[in-house]
């Protein structure tokens, strides 16, 4: 597929049609696919609603996109290469031919247990070669999956199958995580106690370790695959038609289902993939995001495999068996195009240099940043040191919510800034605007980002619930998407993203809502009530900070120190180890306006250690609680 840009000039004459003549442009860029009936209309939409449809009326699979359509000339080649977590037990490599045949397979499982179109199926598993199979199958037979971070704690996986009514859960016995195996369907189990609409759970047998099968529910992967014909002729799927529900954290406690569809997501994905990893025939492409994410989603599994890539996939972690673990994984591969994140970036920058010198990194070729903005320090090391001062970084920003990369350089085309994003893909209409929604024209200013035109892959609804889609993105800025993010555009017209302005911590790349981690605070007997922000995180980016208000009386043994750990353990326990809080600190009360407002801004600022501009507190119910806070963060 010609889809690449090869110059700064090609950069600018696209951008340039991508805006004066959308439809066309778009138009263009879908004719490189295979789509079984062609489409009415390019887009139609209207953000007031919202509603947004690209490629009305088209059909398609996606999977024929990567399979029936590479085929001819990928057969062999190598689609899926997967690194386990142990050095010492052997990689697998699934060509295009092999992962057609075993997707193939699968999805005459899930139609044999009766998954048909429409239905949805929960996907809760470590990082193996199945995980991309179950996804495959899924979008092969017109069955929405979900994919749920495999660690996430039972309460969080049951909220998320209650919500999408899901029939069926893919799991397996247990997850290797360094020297550590991780129960994994435990969790499912625990999940199922309470009434769900879960009929079937496929089990992959992973660690070996001892569960529970529940007769008549639970099947063993391979038992289920096993004598099961390896043709499948696809369901056809109109382009909006739904391919998966991604459940992010939000302002409010209850998780967000973010819905992307078929057509203008694989348009998108595939775009973008080919765009900002210069991806060549024969190179081996590396993202080491967890399937669970978007990131894992788009550039893992379907931006490389409509592509005909090859796509590697690493269970372990970047630390085990030592901190040269990625470097270690790109030598044995060669592998051309990296993607991590900046909290992997300074984690791995904190060991020195001794771990990366020993590994033969002359392959690489681009490098990539995800998740959050990338900070200066962190840049420049993965430069000098990783990219031994010859690759390119493009650093991505995007969400969930925008199924792809909005804006980021191009590698060896668009010149780089340490932190900036740097410029917008064509397609994508960045708008900045200020508090009242007046857009700031011209280079030099900093506001809210917007996007005023829809782009392919962006979200269409949040399941089950379109008006808190419309509430979340599109009430606040009337008639743009409202991305939650500060940004400041530079004298060179290059985009520096500064982080969420709404209730929402990016922590390692991760969005988690203040509300959900509160709710979860509050679920221990002795809190009476709770607030978090977030705070500077040397390796994280943000870690999370929590005040609480709490009944010490009730309790004749709890310290204050033993109660912060008590309520870390719950947090664990109720949405996963991923949302425990870093710092609990254990207060008589929060500054709260007299209608009843916590004052957050004077959190952060304690949080962040910067008590010199408190700014006016005379406003505050209860002012005298501000000395408080300040002693007890020791900083008095």
């Amino acid at each position: 597929m010609a889809l690449k840009i090869n110059s700064l000039g090609g950069y600018i004459h696209e951008y340039q049609k991508s805006v004066n003549t959308p439809e066309k442009f778009w138009a263009e860029i879908a004719d490189n696919f295979y789509w079984r009936k062609k489409w009415d209309k390019v887009v139609e939409w209207n953000f007031e609603e919202p509603r947004v449809e690209w490629f009305k009326n088209a059909k398609l699979n996606i999977t024929e996109n990567i399979f029936e359509r590479n085929l001819f000339t990928h057969a062999d080649k190598p689609a899926i290469i997967w690194e386990p977590n142990d050095p010492n037990e052997a990689h697998i490599t699934l060509t295009y031919k092999e992962l057609y045949e075993k997707v193939c397979q699968f999805a005459n499982v899930l139609k044999g247990k009766g998954i048909e179109k429409g239905d949805r199926v929960i996907i809760y598993m470590p990082m193996v070669p199945e995980a991309a199979i179950a996804m495959l199958a899924c979008a092969r037979v017109g069955a929405v999956h979900s994919i749920v971070f495999a660690g996430f704690s039972s309460s969080a996986l049951a909220d998320r199958i209650e919500d999408c009514k899901a029939k069926m859960v893919i799991t397996s016995d247990g997850n290797f995580r360094g020297t550590k195996k991780i129960p994994v369907k435990a969790v499912v189990d625990e999940a199922l106690e309470a009434k769900s609409s879960i009929e079937n759970v496929i089990v992959l047998q992973r660690t070996k370790q001892d569960v529970t099968m529940t007769a008549g529910r639970d099947t063993w992967w391979h038992e289920a695959c096993e004598g099961v014909s390896t043709e499948n002729k696809a369901e056809e799927m109109d382009s909006e038609d739904m391919l998966f529900i991604l459940y992010t954290s939000g302002s409010t406690g209850k998780p967000k289902g973010v819905v992307h569809t078929c057509g203008g997501y694989m348009v998108y994905t595939a775009y973008t993939f080919q765009n900002v990893f210069h991806y060549n025939p024969g190179d081996i492409y590396w993202c080491t995001a967890d399937v669970g994410w978007i990131t894992g989603h788009s550039y893992i599994v379907y931006g490389p495999l409509v592509s005909g890539a090859t796509s590697m996939m690493f269970e372990g972690v970047p630390t085990f068996p030592d901190a040269g673990r990625f470097w270690e994984v790109v030598a044995k591969h060669k592998v051309n195009q990296f993607y991590t994140a900046p909290t992997a970036i300074r984690a791995l920058q904190a060991y020195g240099l001794d771990p990366v010198t020993k590994h033969d990194l002359s392959s690489l070729k681009v490098l990539g940043s995800v998740g959050e903005p990338i900070n200066e320090e962190a840049w420049h090391w993965y430069h000098t040191h990783i990219g031994k001062g010859k690759c390119p970084i493009v650093d991505t920003w995007w969400q969930t919510e925008t199924g792809g990369i909005l804006i980021s350089p191009l590698p060896g085309i668009t010149p780089t800034k340490p932190s900036y994003a740097t410029l917008p893909l064509p397609g994508v209409q960045p708008v900045i605007v200020d508090s009242e929604g007046k857009e700031l024209k011209g280079n030099s200013v900093e506001g809210n980002l917007c996007i005023k035109f829809p782009w392919p892959s962006m979200i269409r609804t949040t399941y089950g619930d379109h008006e808190r889609c419309r509430t979340t993105y599109f009430s606040t800025y009337p008639g743009m998407y409202f991305t939650g993010d500060g940004v400041k555009r530079d004298e060179d017209g290059y985009y520096r993203i500064l982080g969420r302005v709404d209730d929402v911590i990016n922590v390692s790349g991760h969005r988690m809502g203040t509300a959900e981690v509160e709710n979860a605070i509050n679920e221990h007997p002795l809190v009476i009530e709770s607030a978090v922000v977030g705070y500077p995180h040397d390796i994280k980016g943000q870690g999370i900070y929590a005040y609480v208000i709490a009944d010490m009386s009730a309790s004749e043994t709890d310290t204050e120190e033993e109660l912060a750990k008590e309520i870390i353990l719950t947090v664990s326990k109720i949405i996963g180890p991923i949302a425990k809080p870093d710092k609990v600190q254990i207060v008589s009360g929060l500054p709260k306006t007299r209608s009843g407002k916590i004052m957050r801004r004077i959190l952060r600022k304690v949080a962040e250690g910067d008590i010199s501009n408190l700014g006016d507190t005379s406003t505050l119910l209860n002012p005298e609680i501000v000395d408080e806070l300040i002693a007890k963060a020791g900083l008095a």
